[in-house]
């Protein structure tokens, strides 16, 4: 599997992109989101796990050879634009929340919101074209789902 995803980041598989190549750049997008500051903490590495696995039906070891393939391919450079061109390509403008729901619950893995990750998350919703509103929907949700305050991380 891990070849097979790295393929995926390469862009060598010569297939067109599917499934496997969504879940490649949702991960690459968490990864990204996680590295905001420099590190990525081992709660968000488990974050990122969890929520690859729950949302893709991903085993422990693929969820994991996910993970290790984003971190590698995201390693030198902030790349997330081609990512985030897959995950127009593939889905609907509609379906398109799910990858901003994922990107929150990484971005509060540690129970606290920094100002690189909520740039990143105003970014990626303005490349995926999901309103403000829509973005915000999203942040409450999975508060609410990690069981956190409404105003975890807002400016006091």
């Amino acid at each position: 599997m891990l070849n097979r995803i790295r393929s995926l980041f390469a862009g060598d598989d010569g297939a067109e992109p599917g499934e496997d190549a969504l879940q490649a750049a949702a991960a690459a997008l968490m990864v990204e989101a996680a590295r905001t500051d420099n590190t990525i903490s081992e709660a968000e590495r488990d974050r990122i796990m969890a929520v690859a696995r729950r949302h893709f039906k991903l085993s422990e070891e693929e969820a994991q050879d996910l993970l290790s393939a984003a971190v590698f391919d995201t390693e030198d450079v902030s790349p997330y634009h081609r990512y985030v061109s897959v995950i127009m390509d593939r889905c609907p403008p509609g379906q398109r929340i799910w990858i901003i729901e994922m990107l929150w619950e990484v971005a509060y893995a540690d129970g606290v919101l920094n100002d690189l990750e909520s740039s990143l998350l105003r970014r990626i919703g303005g490349l995926l074209h999901i309103s403000d509103v829509e973005r915000g929907e999203a942040r409450k949700r999975v508060l609410a789902r990690l069981g956190l305050p409404d105003d975890a991380g807002l400016p006091a």
